[in-house]
């Protein structure tokens, strides 16, 4: 037990410290790009004195290291923005103000999120159980007419672009065949079933496309672990082909999969791009591009901190995982 909490806490404390460094590169980056974010809002005409007025505002008119630290302070005891009757107040956590849109950052996050969250986790789900059954189905079938049909259909996963395989769905299911909707984007809340059918062929988009390499990478690691000795074994005792490859290989197989899944799971629920792009959905994709026309930095930096915290906490479930599935892996901790 106490090994266990000692290997937890040293991924946590390994997830903050990558957490604080990739603020300050994310920070770094964004606020010392050639744009004046106050320009935006200096309004016309934008003479110097305004200008001025409007960076003093928004805190941009101070060194950018010290805009950082009172970037972390405001997370932890929130921020105010100018002075007297016109100050705006960032309640903590605050992670910016986006003074275009007139919303706390962590507002328009929150709003944007469940959209991208259930967007990610149901392709996820579909893409893992599609992805695993056809690697350990073909490795099963090594060199039969089923392992080359279902790697030929994984090839075209793994080569085709997002935006193709989306709109070659909504042409086929959305247009010709008018089975599905084909944008917008229902509340859970307002109703399970609706939320469901306008996900459905988001769901299906992602999950061709990266169930293709889970299927490919299960099926190498089959065929890898079906040849090991503890496999032999296995079935020289007497063991059922079912228990062999269900409780001693599959196992297995699970190990180098989980790692990549939590990475992909991580990533994509920082916003899936191109995806909700062409099916319309207002998530954190959509939300990011318009930050990036708009030279929105404070959306820019919050998006981008989601994004990157949503990658790390999917490490942090890696390391946890692993050690449940390879007990190894806490002894070398």
């Amino acid at each position: 037990m106490n090994r266990t909490l000692r290997f937890v806490g040293i991924r946590l404390l390994g997830m903050l410290g990558v957490l604080l460094v990739v603020s300050f590169g994310t920070f770094a980056v964004f606020y010392l790009l050639p744009t004046d974010p106050a320009y935006m809002s200096c309004g016309k005409p934008c003479t110097p004195e305004n200008l001025a007025l409007a960076r003093e505002f928004m805190g941009f008119d101070k060194p950018w290291i010290q805009q950082y630290f009172d970037f972390l302070g405001g997370i932890f005891t929130g921020r105010t923005f100018g002075a007297g009757v016109t100050a705006i107040v960032c309640s903590a956590p605050c992670f910016g103000y986006s003074f275009q849109q007139s919303e706390p950052v962590l507002t328009l996050i929150g709003d944007r999120l469940p959209i991208t969250v259930s967007l990610a986790v149901g392709a996820s789900v579909i893409w893992l159980a599609a992805g695993v059954a056809t690697g350990v189905f073909s490795a099963l079938r090594r060199g039969k007419f089923a392992d080359r049909a279902a790697m030929t259909v994984t090839l075209a996963g793994v080569s085709a672009p997002a935006y193709l395989v989306g709109l070659l769905g909504i042409l086929l299911f959305g247009f010709t065949l008018d089975v599905v909707p084909v944008s917008g984007y229902v509340e859970f809340a307002q109703s399970p079933v609706d939320w469901a059918w306008h996900l459905v062929l988001p769901w299906l988009v992602l999950a061709f496309i990266n169930a293709a390499v889970y299927a490919r990478l299960s099926r190498g690691q089959m065929l890898e672990i079906m040849g090991e000795d503890f496999i032999r074994t296995a079935r020289a005792v007497g063991l059922p082909e079912r228990t062999v490859v269900g409780k001693y290989a599959l196992r297995n197989v699970l190990l180098p999969v989980v790692t990549v899944f939590a990475v992909d799971l991580g990533a994509l629920l920082g916003g899936a791009v191109i995806t909700e792009r062409v099916f319309a959905l207002p998530g954190l994709g959509g939300l990011l591009v318009d930050a990036v026309h708009q030279v929105d930095l404070p959306v820019l930096m919050g998006v981008s901190l989601f994004a990157a915290f949503f990658v790390v906490l999917a490490n942090f479930a890696v390391d946890v995982l692993y050690g449940v599935l390879d007990p190894r892996a806490r002894l070398g901790s």
